[in-house]
């Protein structure tokens, strides 16, 4: 695995991806996505672009789903997965439109930073690799971009539990950061639906004099 050049200065490239790298190639099972998607999320997106950051828990065990970025997968996947499925709902509900396919990475494009907590899975095996150390990215990942303001949408209890790594930005702005449940079935309709998080963030962006960002068509 290669670390992205624009995150590389990471201590967890240098301090825990090797150990990770070596028990990844020592796992006989199927590891989705494959190793060159691996860190796609952060190479679309390279700090200085980060204007908005969602939080997943680890790739789609199904394989041909996961890609890299979290809760997108390839445009030819159908039926979405059900979080998904949910977060186009809510995009209905919200703004009136939802995206054409499941692919988010026009969002990454613009800005959203779409990161699971944990960057790899076992085919067939949900949170299969969430004692590798993974979480040591992502609490990184958050601390680096909390330098500036930025909008974090934390999803469910595992995305919040990284909150305590978002620090005030330095250059005396404020951050947007809403929490609700997250829009997997079980929790989707515990605050997740209804809480308008798409909308919130483009007025958040516009009173910054920031763009909007295109939430519902590549």
């Amino acid at each position: 695995m290669t670390p992205p050049a624009a995150w590389s200065h990471l201590p967890f490239f240098t301090d825990d991806m090797p150990r990770i790298a070596a028990a990844l190639a020592a796992d006989t099972r199927e590891i989705l996505p494959p190793d060159h998607q691996r860190f796609a999320a952060l190479e679309r997106c390279p700090p200085e672009k980060v204007r908005v950051v969602i939080l997943g828990q680890d790739p789609y065990p199904t394989p041909g789903h996961a890609h890299g970025l979290a809760f997108s997968v390839e445009p030819d996947v159908r039926p979405l997965p059900r979080s998904l499925g949910n977060i186009f709902k809510e995009l209905q509900s919200d703004l009136g439109a939802a995206p054409d396919n499941g692919d988010l990475r026009f969002w990454a494009d613009q800005g959203v930073l779409l990161l699971n907590t944990c960057l790899s899975v076992p085919a067939g095996e949900a949170n299969g690799h969430a004692r590798l150390g993974w979480q040591r990215l992502a609490e990184q990942v958050v601390a680096s971009v909390a330098t500036r303001p930025t909008a974090f949408l934390l999803w469910g209890k595992q995305a919040q539990g990284l909150a305590c790594h978002i620090s005030s930005p330095k250059d005396g702005g404020e951050h947007l950061i809403i929490e609700t449940a997250h829009p997997s079935p079980l929790s989707a309709r515990r605050g997740f639906f209804g809480a308008r998080p798409f909308s919130r963030v483009n007025t958040w962006l516009a009173a910054r004099g920031e763009p909007a960002i295109n939430w519902t068509r590549a």
